[in-house]
């Protein structure tokens, strides 16, 4: 089969890859793709905002499926455009993906539906919702309600920073349009995990949890990023307490959609907080995680593709999902700046050296220039490593990381120390 990924991230890259692994696989492309891509599937200079060119693409290639990773271009409407054209396509339709792409929507849902998540306002205006975040006080959860690339969110210690948040997101306009509503929550305490799952309607198939760690510096210290590292499986997180997030969080919420004549199908992503009160939702997403997808597909044992299909023809309930023994762990090598403004075309040195029997690089802004692979954006390359046991695999994920180089090039040293001693 030939198969169409959109999408240029790190992410997009792993998928890439994942499906390169089946035997029913004859042709892959990648649109617009980066460096990484590049090794495995035709990049194809098609922007993913551009339907009718992505569709017309499709169809003169003879592609049979197109599998869609990033959020944009699913809740602009992909799937429904394809889906109108009979083109199958891998992912929620537009929407179904606002349980990403409206905040104030996913919690509303979650409020009706009892799925236990934090207690919340939303705001269109400001004044109202500073004299809510005044009367509230600190430490309080500001969020932009629409997509703000993983950076939307802030976790105000005190007062004066609730109010700096607040005044970014409605009054200087730091995420434009997504900002125009904020929800303002509780601030959870615990540990944050994430748990991914094939959804086909209120059929459900849980993957592995991982857990990413946002901020840019050691120690959660800075300002939250699109993610600097993961790690799958959790060792903490038990059978039974992933069984509780099944049955108490991503199967009411399947159920949900179904109910209110959305229903999900493709990638549901749910962000936990692990309290002392039980596990609850942070956030959904409509889509795999980036870096989560790093850590999590490595160990898939079973065939992406054949669940991709049963997932669009609605039969993923015939599909038995099987997992690797081992650990994967993911650490992102970032630009200079991020994630604030970086520079790009930096030369990337190294990738041949690294042990490609223990690891993986996983291009996300990175582009071919000439017969190099220069930097192209704030998260430049995922270095990931899977081991039979979870200290084996961060070792070498370092070992790696050591091996590649470009000019300010930096990353956190304490990728997966939360799990360090659970193991």
């Amino acid at each position: 089969m030939n198969v169409l990924v959109i999408g240029n991230g790190g992410r997009e890259h792993t998928i890439v890859w994942k499906l390169a692994q089946s035997s029913k696989v004859e042709k892959i492309y990648c649109a617009p793709g980066n460096g990484g891509t590049a090794g495995l599937a035709t990049n194809v200079e098609i922007p993913v905002s551009d339907f009718a060119a992505l569709a017309q693409f499709v169809k003169e290639e003879g592609i049979d499926v197109t599998i869609v990773g990033p959020e944009d271009p699913l809740l602009a409407g992909i799937v429904d455009f394809f889906e109108a054209r009979n083109l199958p396509i891998f992912g929620p339709s537009s929407q179904a993906a606002k349980i990403e792409g409206s905040k104030s929507f996913a919690k509303s849902l979650m409020k009706h539906y009892n799925i236990p998540t934090a207690a919340y306002e939303s705001f269109m205006d400001y004044p109202s919702a500073l004299a809510y975040v005044r009367e509230q006080g600190a430490p309080i959860v500001i969020k932009a309600d629409g997509l703000a690339a993983g950076k939307g969110v802030v976790v105000a210690q005190t007062l004066e920073e609730a109010e700096q948040a607040l005044h970014q997101i409605m009054e200087e306009n730091a995420f434009g349009q997504a900002g125009s509503r904020v929800v303002v929550e509780e601030c959870m305490f615990g540990e944050e995990l994430t748990l991914l799952a094939f959804v086909d309607g209120e059929t459900v198939k849980p993957m592995i949890t991982s857990q990413d760690h946002k901020a840019v510096f050691d120690g959660d210290k800075g300002p939250n990023t699109g993610g600097m590292g993961t790690y799958a499986p959790v060792p903490h997180m038990s059978a039974e307490l992933v069984d509780q997030v099944v049955k108490t969080i991503v199967e009411p919420m399947a159920k949900a959609m179904v109910q209110e004549g959305i229903p999900f199908k493709g990638i549901l992503y749910t962000g936990l907080m692990i309290t002392s009160e039980g596990p609850k939702v942070v956030e959904f997403n409509a889509r795999f995680g980036d870096p989560e997808t790093q850590v999590v597909l490595p160990l898939l044992e079973t065939d992406l593709l054949d669940i991709v299909l049963a997932t669009i023809n609605g039969e993923l309930d015939s599909i038995d999902v099987q997992w690797k023994q081992g650990s994967a762990v993911c650490v992102i090598m970032a630009a200079p700046g991020y994630p604030g403004d970086y520079p790009k075309g930096a030369e990337i040195l190294g990738l041949g050296k690294v042990d490609e029997m223990n690891a993986v690089v996983f291009h996300a802004g990175t582009k071919q220039k000439d017969n190099a692979i220069v930097t192209n954006g704030g998260r430049v390359l995922g270095v990931t490593a899977i081991g039979t046991t979870f200290v084996e695999a961060q070792k070498k994920a370092y070992e790696n990381v050591e091996k590649v180089s470009f000019e300010g090039a930096h990353y956190r040293k304490d990728i997966g120390d939360k799990a360090l001693k659970h193991v």
